[in-house]
Protein backbone atom coordinates (compact mmCIF):
# COMPACT_ATOMS: atom_id res chain seq x y z
CA UNK A 1 0.00 0.00 0.00
CA UNK A 2 1.23 3.45 -0.71
CA UNK A 3 2.53 5.50 2.16
CA UNK A 4 0.33 8.38 1.71
CA UNK A 5 -2.78 5.82 1.87
CA UNK A 6 -1.77 4.61 5.02
CA UNK A 7 -1.35 7.94 6.74
CA UNK A 8 -4.77 8.80 5.46
CA UNK A 9 -5.84 5.87 6.90
CA UNK A 10 -4.58 6.29 9.94
CA UNK A 11 -5.87 9.78 10.48
CA UNK A 12 -3.25 12.36 9.43
CA UNK A 13 -5.13 14.47 7.00
CA UNK A 14 -6.40 14.17 3.22
CA UNK A 15 -4.01 12.52 0.62
CA UNK A 16 -2.75 16.20 -0.05
CA UNK A 17 -1.88 16.78 3.40
CA UNK A 18 0.09 13.56 3.86
CA UNK A 19 1.95 13.99 0.94
CA UNK A 20 3.16 17.11 2.68
CA UNK A 21 3.82 15.72 5.51
CA UNK A 22 6.36 13.01 3.33
CA UNK A 23 8.00 15.64 1.53
CA UNK A 24 9.11 17.92 4.98
CA UNK A 25 10.59 14.81 6.23
CA UNK A 26 7.93 14.59 9.28
CA UNK A 27 7.42 10.83 8.02
CA UNK A 28 9.72 7.65 9.05
CA UNK A 29 8.77 4.04 8.39
CA UNK A 30 9.95 1.79 10.48
CA UNK A 31 12.61 3.96 11.98
CA UNK A 32 13.69 4.82 8.59
CA UNK A 33 12.71 8.49 7.37
CA UNK A 34 10.72 8.89 4.32
CA UNK A 35 9.91 11.70 1.76
CA UNK A 36 8.53 9.54 -0.83
CA UNK A 37 4.49 9.64 -0.41
CA UNK A 38 4.18 6.85 -3.38
CA UNK A 39 6.64 4.64 -2.31
CA UNK A 40 5.16 1.04 -1.29
CA UNK A 41 5.60 -0.34 2.21
CA UNK A 42 4.36 -3.76 3.71
CA UNK A 43 1.76 -2.75 6.50
CA UNK A 44 3.13 -6.04 8.46
CA UNK A 45 5.07 -5.37 11.84
CA UNK A 46 4.61 -1.11 10.20
CA UNK A 47 5.43 1.27 12.78
CA UNK A 48 4.77 4.90 11.16
CA UNK A 49 6.50 7.77 13.16
CA UNK A 50 5.11 11.17 12.31
CA UNK A 51 6.49 14.18 14.15
CA UNK A 52 8.75 12.17 16.25
CA UNK A 53 5.78 10.15 17.85
CA UNK A 54 4.97 6.08 16.75
CA UNK A 55 1.79 4.70 15.45
CA UNK A 56 1.98 0.98 15.06
CA UNK A 57 -0.06 0.01 12.24
CA UNK A 58 -3.62 -0.72 12.68
CA UNK A 59 -6.63 -2.08 10.32
CA UNK A 60 -8.90 -0.84 12.65
CA UNK A 61 -8.59 1.89 15.45
CA UNK A 62 -9.93 0.04 18.77
CA UNK A 63 -8.62 1.05 22.11
CA UNK A 64 -9.37 1.09 25.71
CA UNK A 65 -10.11 4.17 27.76
CA UNK A 66 -10.53 5.24 31.65
CA UNK A 67 -13.23 7.20 31.45
CA UNK A 68 -13.05 10.35 33.88
CA UNK A 69 -16.48 12.28 35.08
CA UNK A 70 -17.61 15.09 33.26
CA UNK A 71 -17.17 13.52 29.78
CA UNK A 72 -19.99 12.29 27.41
CA UNK A 73 -19.92 9.24 25.08
CA UNK A 74 -20.94 11.61 22.21
CA UNK A 75 -19.25 12.95 18.98
CA UNK A 76 -21.65 15.58 19.42
CA UNK A 77 -22.12 16.37 23.24
CA UNK A 78 -24.36 18.41 24.47
CA UNK A 79 -23.46 19.72 28.15
CA UNK A 80 -19.57 18.36 28.54
CA UNK A 81 -16.75 17.54 26.38
CA UNK A 82 -17.21 14.68 24.38
CA UNK A 83 -14.73 11.30 25.51
CA UNK A 84 -13.57 11.56 22.29
CA UNK A 85 -11.35 14.85 22.80
CA UNK A 86 -9.03 12.81 25.66
CA UNK A 87 -7.31 11.22 22.28
CA UNK A 88 -4.70 12.47 19.54
CA UNK A 89 -6.62 13.90 16.54
CA UNK A 90 -5.15 11.12 14.36
CA UNK A 91 -6.94 8.83 16.63
CA UNK A 92 -10.13 10.93 16.30
CA UNK A 93 -9.69 11.76 12.70
CA UNK A 94 -10.56 7.95 11.71
CA UNK A 95 -13.41 8.25 12.73
CA UNK A 96 -13.51 6.40 15.88
CA UNK A 97 -16.91 6.28 18.28
CA UNK A 98 -17.77 4.75 21.97
CA UNK A 99 -19.30 1.34 21.90
CA UNK A 100 -21.99 1.69 23.72
CA UNK A 101 -22.19 4.99 26.51
CA UNK A 102 -21.86 5.73 30.16
CA UNK A 103 -23.14 8.64 31.55
CA UNK A 104 -21.63 12.12 31.95
CA UNK A 105 -21.29 11.21 36.00
CA UNK A 106 -19.88 7.62 35.34
CA UNK A 107 -16.72 6.44 35.02
CA UNK A 108 -14.53 3.57 34.14
CA UNK A 109 -14.01 1.05 31.29
CA UNK A 110 -15.33 2.41 27.77
CA UNK A 111 -14.05 0.71 24.32
CA UNK A 112 -13.66 2.97 21.26
CA UNK A 113 -13.30 1.83 17.94
CA UNK A 114 -13.66 2.58 13.88
CA UNK A 115 -14.57 -1.21 13.55
CA UNK A 116 -18.33 -0.98 12.89
CA UNK A 117 -18.82 -5.13 12.91
CA UNK A 118 -16.84 -5.39 16.54
CA UNK A 119 -19.20 -2.16 17.65
CA UNK A 120 -22.20 -4.51 16.48
CA UNK A 121 -21.38 -7.37 18.30
CA UNK A 122 -20.19 -5.62 22.02
CA UNK A 123 -23.79 -3.74 21.21
CA UNK A 124 -26.10 -6.94 20.08
CA UNK A 125 -28.58 -7.76 23.44
CA UNK A 126 -28.31 -11.46 21.82
CA UNK A 127 -24.65 -11.51 22.61
CA UNK A 128 -24.93 -11.03 26.30
CA UNK A 129 -21.42 -9.49 26.80
CA UNK A 130 -21.38 -8.92 30.67
CA UNK A 131 -20.29 -5.61 32.07
CA UNK A 132 -19.35 -5.39 35.37
CA UNK A 133 -19.90 -2.29 37.41
CA UNK A 134 -19.05 -1.05 41.03
CA UNK A 135 -22.11 1.17 42.35
CA UNK A 136 -21.70 2.92 45.65
CA UNK A 137 -25.23 3.97 47.07
CA UNK A 138 -26.37 6.74 49.00
CA UNK A 139 -27.79 4.30 51.64
CA UNK A 140 -26.85 0.95 53.45
CA UNK A 141 -27.85 -1.52 50.91
CA UNK A 142 -30.46 -3.71 52.93
CA UNK A 143 -31.39 -7.93 52.23
CA UNK A 144 -35.04 -6.58 50.93
CA UNK A 145 -33.06 -4.00 48.28
CA UNK A 146 -30.63 -7.52 47.84
CA UNK A 147 -33.26 -9.91 46.95
CA UNK A 148 -35.29 -7.19 44.66
CA UNK A 149 -32.30 -6.59 42.77
CA UNK A 150 -31.38 -10.61 42.68
CA UNK A 151 -34.68 -11.63 42.06
CA UNK A 152 -35.56 -8.70 38.82
CA UNK A 153 -36.64 -5.31 38.94
CA UNK A 154 -39.47 -4.14 36.99
CA UNK A 155 -38.83 -0.52 34.76
CA UNK A 156 -41.09 1.37 33.94
CA UNK A 157 -41.13 1.34 29.88
CA UNK A 158 -40.46 -2.74 30.33
CA UNK A 159 -43.89 -3.49 32.35
CA UNK A 160 -43.76 -7.16 31.07
CA UNK A 161 -39.93 -8.29 32.29
CA UNK A 162 -37.99 -7.64 35.18
CA UNK A 163 -34.36 -6.84 35.28
CA UNK A 164 -32.27 -9.28 36.71
CA UNK A 165 -28.14 -8.98 37.63
CA UNK A 166 -25.46 -10.94 39.37
CA UNK A 167 -24.06 -8.85 42.25
CA UNK A 168 -22.40 -9.19 45.67
CA UNK A 169 -22.68 -7.11 48.52
CA UNK A 170 -18.59 -5.20 49.13
CA UNK A 171 -19.47 -3.21 51.90
CA UNK A 172 -22.77 -1.48 53.47
CA UNK A 173 -23.12 0.90 50.43
CA UNK A 174 -21.11 -0.98 48.15
CA UNK A 175 -22.32 -3.19 45.44
CA UNK A 176 -20.64 -4.92 42.20
CA UNK A 177 -23.56 -5.51 39.68
CA UNK A 178 -22.98 -7.56 36.51
CA UNK A 179 -25.31 -6.92 34.09
CA UNK A 180 -25.79 -8.75 30.24
CA UNK A 181 -27.88 -5.81 29.12
CA UNK A 182 -27.36 -1.59 28.66
CA UNK A 183 -30.61 0.47 29.00
CA UNK A 184 -30.55 3.86 29.23
CA UNK A 185 -29.70 4.52 32.86
CA UNK A 186 -30.44 0.91 33.79
CA UNK A 187 -28.18 0.36 36.55
CA UNK A 188 -29.13 4.10 38.54
CA UNK A 189 -33.32 3.22 37.64
CA UNK A 190 -32.87 -0.35 38.71
CA UNK A 191 -31.22 0.80 42.10
CA UNK A 192 -33.88 3.22 42.42
CA UNK A 193 -36.35 0.47 42.15
CA UNK A 194 -35.41 -1.29 44.43
CA UNK A 195 -35.99 1.46 46.75
CA UNK A 196 -32.57 2.83 46.89
CA UNK A 197 -29.95 5.61 44.67
CA UNK A 198 -26.69 5.39 43.49
CA UNK A 199 -24.05 7.87 44.41
CA UNK A 200 -21.56 6.69 42.19
CA UNK A 201 -20.61 4.52 39.19
CA UNK A 202 -17.59 2.64 37.80
CA UNK A 203 -17.31 -0.20 35.19
CA UNK A 204 -14.79 -2.15 35.95
CA UNK A 205 -14.71 -4.35 32.88
CA UNK A 206 -16.87 -5.88 29.71
CA UNK A 207 -16.48 -9.79 29.50
CA UNK A 208 -13.28 -10.83 31.09
CA UNK A 209 -11.50 -7.83 30.10
CA UNK A 210 -10.60 -5.36 32.92
CA UNK A 211 -10.00 -1.66 33.53
CA UNK A 212 -5.73 -1.58 34.05
CA UNK A 213 -4.87 -0.66 37.69
CA UNK A 214 -2.24 1.37 35.89
CA UNK A 215 -4.56 3.48 33.70
CA UNK A 216 -5.02 6.31 35.08
CA UNK A 217 -8.73 8.34 34.44
CA UNK A 218 -8.24 10.39 30.88
CA UNK A 219 -5.69 7.83 29.59
CA UNK A 220 -5.73 5.45 26.99
CA UNK A 221 -4.29 2.31 25.01
CA UNK A 222 -4.85 -0.36 22.01
CA UNK A 223 -6.10 -2.97 22.58
CA UNK A 224 -4.08 -6.17 21.57
CA UNK A 225 -5.22 -9.27 20.35
CA UNK A 226 -5.59 -11.03 23.26
CA UNK A 227 -7.36 -8.17 24.81
CA UNK A 228 -10.12 -8.79 21.81
CA UNK A 229 -10.27 -12.76 22.66
CA UNK A 230 -10.96 -11.43 26.62
CA UNK A 231 -14.41 -9.97 25.69
CA UNK A 232 -16.04 -13.05 24.51
CA UNK A 233 -17.09 -12.57 21.26
CA UNK A 234 -15.76 -16.15 19.67
CA UNK A 235 -18.36 -18.42 18.66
Amino acid sequence: MQLERILQKHGFGTRKECRTLCWDGRVAVNGQPCDQPFADVDSAGLVLTVDGVDWPYAEFATLLLHKPAGYECSRRPLHHPSVLSLLPLPVRQRGVQPIGRLDEDTTGLLLITDDGQLNHLLSSARRKVPKVYLVTTRHAVDREQMERLLGGVVLNDEPGAGRRSRLRNRRARELRLTLTSGKYHQVKRMVAAAGNRVEALHREAVGGLFLPDDLQPGQWRWLAAVDLEKLGLSG
